[in-house]
């Protein structure tokens, strides 16, 4: 979102976090703008049960927990490392200048905020009307449509059948059996346990995954 040269002129710092580690909580207050520079984290709710609701996997250059930088209010999900991973920081009021300096930095933002909010519309959608089959292709496609957990090379979708299960709140036997079915129609193409979206992948040297 924000070029790192430029959050660390202005007192940006880089934070390591190690897989599995909470960045911040649910209902936590504000301090930093967050970026992530590599590695990926999950940003989920969990209600009293335990149980998450994946809301995103951020992906690195992808910042996250801003909405209260913009509206003073706790942070609404809990930012978790995916795995091991670099942050870089910058605090809220030197991002809060950075923004009022910087225009057309607010008018991405702003962008972003409304993409993820038409993101909620859709899976809010998908989740009241439609069976799993539809729940899964639906959320495959949009993902490639919009270049997010999707490799950009040979298609292979960069959530695992968990994350997927909750994202789509369905039961990650169901995801498994569905994705099955899915691949024996030719909707999908499961390789080596892994998930590519349409054709038969082709893995080039420059593919990272």
């Amino acid at each position: 979102m924000i070029d790192i040269d430029l959050l660390l002129a202005l007192g940006g710092t880089y934070k390591k976090v190690s897989q599995g580690e909470i960045i911040f909580l649910e209902g936590g207050r504000c301090n930093f703008y967050h970026q992530l520079v590599s590695g990926r984290v999950k940003w989920i709710n969990i209600n009293n049960d335990g149980k998450e609701y994946l809301q995103s996997v951020i992906e690195p250059g992808e910042s996250f927990g801003e909405l209260p930088l913009f509206d003073g209010e706790p942070y609404a999900a809990t930012a978790i490392a995916d795995e091991d991973s670099i942050l870089i920081r910058l605090h809220q009021s030197t991002f809060h200048q950075l923004i009022e300096e910087h225009p057309e930095i607010h008018m991405a933002f702003s962008k972003l905020l409304a993409q993820r909010l038409r993101f909620k519309f859709f899976l809010l959608r998908e989740l009241l009307y439609s069976q799993p089959e539809e729940r899964i292709s639906s959320l495959i496609n949009y993902l490639k449509d919009t270049k997010h957990n999707i490799c950009q090379c040979c298609g292979k979708v960069k959530l695992t059948r968990q994350q997927i299960a909750n994202m789509t709140c369905l039961r990650v036997e169901t995801v498994i059996r569905t994705m099955r079915h899915m691949h024996d129609k030719g909707e999908i193409v499961i390789k080596k346990g892994k998930v590519y979206c349409g054709v038969t992948p082709v893995i080039s040297a420059h593919c990272p995954n």
